[in-house]
């Protein structure tokens, strides 16, 4: 009996749909904590490069120095330094036309910015959809599950002339078994979710401020060469 009542006993002798249902939430909760490594990766690193590029950016370096340093050396886990680039490589394109009024030069730098801010964005919320609904649906599975094995344990009754605490002691086990692994799939994905949504603004908010600080610095250099 005890072996029975441990929980990969619990496991194996569970009805058709509830290991069903715990193997769907054991998949999730897999590839919720892969994307959940992945993502803690790609925002640290997209934070340790913005404060690098920051300290080079405000050292006083001159900017088209700056430009042939990261383009020879490019740097796409940064996205300030994205923006810089495309900002400044349709500055340059632009000021090379003869006559060109600055008004249409900073118009189409700040359409370059805002599309590589888009890019960022969208890089940065990466996955995040599929970590919200894990961590909102998992719960609901593993209940699923619960209902279903709880279900089946009351059918089993039928079958028992006295019923005791003992003959239905594995169906609801096994069922709050299912409730146990969606919520074992649901709090890693919040807590993850809600962490690196809130990193992410932080990031984006940032990328928006440089990228105003720096449209502020090419609007003063374009009209002062005009």
């Amino acid at each position: 009996m005890e072996d029975k009542l441990s929980i990969w006993g619990l496991v194996i002798n569970a009805s058709f749909v509830v290991q069903l249902v715990m193997l769907l939430l054991l998949l999730a909760s897999f590839v919720s904590w892969v994307m959940i490594f992945q993502r803690r990766q790609v925002l640290r690193r997209a934070q340790n490069s913005l404060r690098d590029f920051e300290d080079r950016f405000w050292s006083g370096v001159d900017l088209s120095h700056l430009f042939r340093e990261v383009n020879a050396t490019p740097n796409q886990a940064c996205g300030a330094e994205n923006i810089f680039r495309s900002g400044l490589k349709e500055f340059t394109r632009l000021t090379k036309q003869p006559g060109v009024d600055p008004e249409v030069v900073m118009n189409g730098v700040q359409r370059s910015m805002r599309v590589s801010l888009a890019r960022e964005e969208e890089r940065l919320e990466r996955h995040l959809p599929f970590l919200a609904t894990v961590g909102s649906t998992s719960p609901y599975i593993g209940l699923f599950g619960t209902v279903w094995g709880i279900m089946n344990a009351f059918r089993g009754l039928a079958n028992v002339h006295q019923a005791t605490l003992a003959s239905v002691a594995p169906g609801i086990s096994e069922a709050l078994v299912a409730t146990a692994m969606g919520l074992f799939a649901a709090i890693p994905a919040v807590i993850a979710y809600n962490r690196f949504s809130a990193k992410s603004e932080w990031l984006m908010n940032s990328y928006e401020t440089f990228a105003d600080e720096f449209t502020s610095i090419l609007y003063r250099r374009v009209h002062a060469a005009a």
